[in-house]
């Protein structure tokens, strides 16, 4: 468990799925993903390789989104996708092979897009990266961008807060 001024804590189960997810101090959507250095993501360095950074956030985001009870199938259920139009990441202090760290996944926007923003902190708990990425609501058939979110998610957004309220009420 990552230390840190958190509010509420819980693990919960939606859709099935067993998922480590709270509520920040802020009262933030934050997910946590536990991940080891693979051999096959290091490069010459003996250091992660710098665009593997982004998988590991992506990693996060299915269990930040998957938590919620809106994941990728949700998505394409609804007929939206939800391409990243933006993305940076701050490196910080390099992740080494084997080296076991987690990712945090904090949702900061979703009512027009999902802005999520990212911390990696290594077994210490130090932080080794911070970055974010946007993604915008696009219509599957038309491919035109959709002004605001599909309902479904922010329900979801706002169910998955709900009940990590009443679990620590």
């Amino acid at each position: 468990m990552i230390s840190g001024n958190h509010k509420k804590n819980v693990k919960i189960r939606i859709n099935g799925i067993r998922n480590m997810i709270e509520l920040d101090s802020d009262n933030r959507l934050v997910a946590h993903k536990k991940i080891r250095a693979p051999f096959y993501d290091i490069d010459m360095a003996g250091m992660v390789w710098h665009g593997h950074y982004l998988k590991y956030f992506e990693l996060a985001r299915c269990c930040l989104l998957d938590g919620i009870g809106y994941n990728y199938k949700e998505m394409i259920d609804t007929s939206v996708l939800w391409p990243v139009i933006d993305t940076s990441i701050r490196y910080i202090n390099p992740l080494v092979l084997d080296q076991e760290f987690v990712v945090s996944a904090c949702l900061l926007e979703w009512e027009l897009r999902l802005f999520i923003e990212y911390t990696i902190r290594n077994e210490k708990g130090v932080v080794c990266t911070r970055g974010k990425t946007v993604q915008a609501p696009v219509n599957a058939k038309t491919r035109a961008l959709q002004l605001g979110s599909p309902q479904q998610l922010v329900d979801c957004v706002e169910n998955c807060r709900q009940a990590l309220v009443d679990r620590t009420s």
